[in-house]
């Protein structure tokens, strides 16, 4: 019995509300009529101009340049020390000297060779007068645990300083030739 009085107040509610939405409808018509759209117009597309790419042959900015490459465009100051331009580059040359390693030494009638292992695996038989590394290393001296290299290091002035340098053979492959 008490939740007699919930229906009664429910049902009175509810009665209140109608389905006649006709006024609801006549202002949406209304409103329809009065707006006009306001559609922008389609931009104008810009023609396509069509060109060849040509840059595919050059050096691609996010690599770094090879060395030789470095070392040709350097202005080269007259009377002042320089490498040999003509000198044809021998194939060690294109290794930096920490990616060369002594692995020992063999000799005959007086003559000392060392030999290098490059970072490709190959090894080399070098001696005096050869060239190796990025700068111009000539080897001056072959020693049975070392080679002494002369190079020449860019002063970035157009000039180049002598630098010697040694190659040493690491205490792990001195079970090998000598």
């Amino acid at each position: 019995m008490k939740q007699f009085p919930l229906v009664i107040m429910m049902s009175l509610l509810l009665s209140a509300c109608n389905d006649d939405t006709s006024e609801q409808k006549e202002f949406i018509d209304q409103v329809k009529a009065s707006t006009t759209p306001k559609v922008e117009p389609i931009p104008q597309m810009a023609n396509f101009e069509y060109f060849e790419y040509s840059a595919g042959k050059m050096r691609s900015p996010f690599v770094a340049p090879k060395p030789e490459i470095i070392q040709n465009n350097l202005v080269q100051v007259k009377n002042c020390l320089h490498p040999d331009p003509d000198r044809v580059r021998q194939p060690l040359e294109k290794y930096p000297l920490d990616n060369l390693s002594m692995k020992g030494t063999i000799g005959r009638s007086g003559q000392t060779w060392a030999l290098i292992k490059a970072a490709d695996e190959t090894l080399y038989r070098v001696t005096v007068g050869n060239y190796l590394g990025l700068y111009h290393g000539e080897i001056k001296e072959v020693h049975d645990n070392y080679i002494q290299l002369l190079e020449l290091i860019p002063d970035g002035a157009g000039c180049w300083k002598e630098r010697l340098t040694k190659l040493e053979m690491l205490e792990a492959n001195t079970n090998g030739a000598s």
